[in-house]
């Protein structure tokens, strides 16, 4: 952990270095106005913003890992990424303001995930509900994801497709202070609890029968996890866009340093997280000189991955 904490604090200073405008070190004593502006304005809240999004993302992932005991799942199994999806390009069809579209882009990733929850309640037997809530999540998300199609078939394609399609690529050259603020606050509601119950997921690990006969809530537990996680992600995507296999493959990076243990693994892939989405974000900006999409980098590196996974053919935790 110590090792991890001071890898994302160099991370952190290389990262406010670098971009398109130098910044001389050490830094002057009197900033001029353009440097100030630069550093405070542009440059501290988009790595403040890839610290909290790529920590999300990661917690998000591990703890629904942890939930329905698979290590293939991610964040957005239950619908949240594609409801958000739909949302910023419902308000960005009809012209809204930057902030309408984070706000309908968060309460369509709630609704999302509030609709698969409601199906499985009304559809699910007892000792089904795992099941039955992943596909049902599946068909959420399928249908959410027709619901983009939709809207950019609709669109116009000089002006208004442009822009669902390059915010739906994911990326941070938009954040602002006030994107900081809010992350940070919706960061501790959606990280709190998860890291106070993360010993709980290791005895839901074993399997839902066994965690009742250890006294284990597991309806009140998978929804605090649902819960926490849907924040967090419904959050994340509403500010950069689709930025997807965050939460898939830095949990696995966890376990291989950590071990399978969650109260352990949580904080650990919450750190990796962190490091791993900031340096992802300097290569967006500093690579070339049109900035990549944060989505394609991270299906460059998470697509591999997760071939990397299925090839090893190994069931349940690594």
């Amino acid at each position: 952990m110590g090792l991890l904490l001071v890898l994302v604090g160099v991370a952190f200073a290389v990262s406010m270095a670098l971009g398109q405008y130098p910044i001389p070190f050490p830094l002057p004593e009197k900033l001029d106005p353009v440097l100030r502006t630069v550093l405070l304005e542009i440059r501290l809240p988009r790595v403040i913003s890839a610290l909290l999004i790529g920590a999300s993302m990661a917690l998000s992932g591990a703890s629904y890992q942890g939930m329905f005991r698979n290590p293939m799942v991610s964040p957005d199994i239950l619908g949240a990424s594609a409801g958000a999806g739909f949302g910023a390009a419902l308000a960005l069809l009809f012209s809204r303001s930057a902030g309408e579209v984070q706000a309908l882009a968060f309460f369509f990733g709630l609704l999302a995930v509030g609709l698969t929850l409601t199906v499985t309640k009304t559809i699910a037997r007892r000792g089904s509900a795992t099941l039955v809530l992943v596909l049902t999540g599946m068909v959420v998300s399928t249908l959410f994801s027709s619901l983009i199609s939709i809207t950019k078939y609709v669109a116009d394609p000089d002006s208004k497709l442009p822009s669902i399609t390059f915010w739906l690529m994911g990326g941070l050259s938009s954040v602002g202070t006030r994107d900081v603020i809010l992350l940070s606050f919706l960061f501790l509601i959606g990280a709190l609890p998860l890291f106070l119950i993360r010993w709980k997921l290791n005895v839901l690990s074993f399997g839902e029968e066994e965690a009742r006969a250890l006294g284990i809530d597991v309806r009140k537990m998978r929804l605090a996890v649902i819960f926490a996680s849907t924040l967090l992600t419904a959050s994340c995507v509403s500010i950069c866009g689709l930025v997807g296999w965050i939460g898939l493959i830095v949990p696995h990076m966890g376990r291989l340093l950590v071990g399978p243990n969650f109260r352990d693994l949580l904080p650990a892939s919450t750190l990796l997280g962190a490091l791993f989405l900031l340096v992802v974000d300097d290569v967006a900006r500093c690579a070339f000189a049109a900035e990549i999409p944060l989505g394609i980098l991270t299906a460059l590196i998470g697509a591999p991955f997760f071939l990397y996974l299925l090839m090893k053919g190994k069931k349940g935790w690594t």
